[in-house]
């Protein structure tokens, strides 16, 4: 749809790759000018080089950095002004089960994925436009597989403080919304530190586990959360699940049977 976003300003926090890039990308499309937030300096410069050209500014901040959410509240005030569509997509997740989470690498989790998403929109909220939109990246949590206890709690956490911010923000009309993607076919598949083989497993079994069969794209979840922040105006509040059916209570074994 060109120019949904013509004359707009947007934020997407961790856009350098996979779904934030996807997200990115359509509002580009669109017509939209975007701050785009990223820490790796890697996935950085190839952002940069994507998008040469375009009304982005690529930026490296990290969300579990106090200082950075900080500065990169000047930096788009300065850059673009106000802010029309936040995008809280930046993620840390690492494969871990019970006995080998440590101290750090839960302090990790949810000091990117939980405060950093927290802290982000606190310090933007005075740039954030009257009838403009948040829409978080949580996670299709219904259903967990072992090893992601840290990341799938520090998820929650966002999907617990958006329902609140959602009421928060009802003077000023911005509407509050989350997309909550499932198995999603990325290079890394959202996760660090697995083994091949154990991403090739969780490949196998996330396929399995989704009724639709197959995993996601970053495009798929691209749509969701363009169409929760632009089209989606009389809905705040709401967690839309893009799993193909993995948390909505379908039956993987049912959809392969009745193939």
């Amino acid at each position: 749809m060109s120019g949904r976003f013509e004359g707009k300003k947007a934020v997407v926090t961790g856009g350098t790759h996979g779904m934030g890039l996807a997200i990115v990308r359509g509002l580009l499309d669109g017509g939209a000018e975007v701050v785009v937030t990223g820490r790796n300096e890697k996935t950085l410069e190839e952002a940069r080089t994507a998008l040469k050209g375009t009304k982005s500014h690529v930026v490296r901040s990290d969300a579990a950095s106090m200082a950075d959410i900080a500065a990169l509240a000047d930096l788009v005030q300065q850059r673009i002004g106000l802010v029309d569509h936040l995008f809280v997509n930046h993620g840390y997740a690492h494969f871990s089960e019970l006995a080998e989470v440590t101290e750090e690498s839960w302090d990790r989790h949810f000091n990117v994925n939980a405060k950093g998403a927290f802290f982000t929109v606190q310090a933007l909220d005075p740039l954030l436009t009257k009838g403009g939109s948040v829409v978080f990246t949580t996670v299709a949590n219904d259903r967990v597989f072992p090893g992601m206890s840290a990341y799938s709690g520090s998820k929650e956490a966002v999907g617990a403080f958006a329902h609140v911010l959602a009421g928060e923000f009802l003077p000023r009309g911005i509407r509050v919304n989350s997309v909550a993607p499932g198995f999603i076919a990325t290079p890394s598949m959202g996760m660090i530190g697995l083994t091949p083989e154990q991403r090739a497993e969780f490949v196998e079994e996330g396929n399995r586990a989704t009724p639709m069969g197959r995993a996601g794209t970053s495009e798929e979840v691209a749509a969701a959360a363009l169409f929760l922040a632009a089209e989606a105006t009389f809905s705040t509040n709401v967690e839309l699940a893009v799993d193909g059916g993995f948390a909505q209570g379908l039956s993987a074994e049912w959809a392969a049977d009745s193939h």
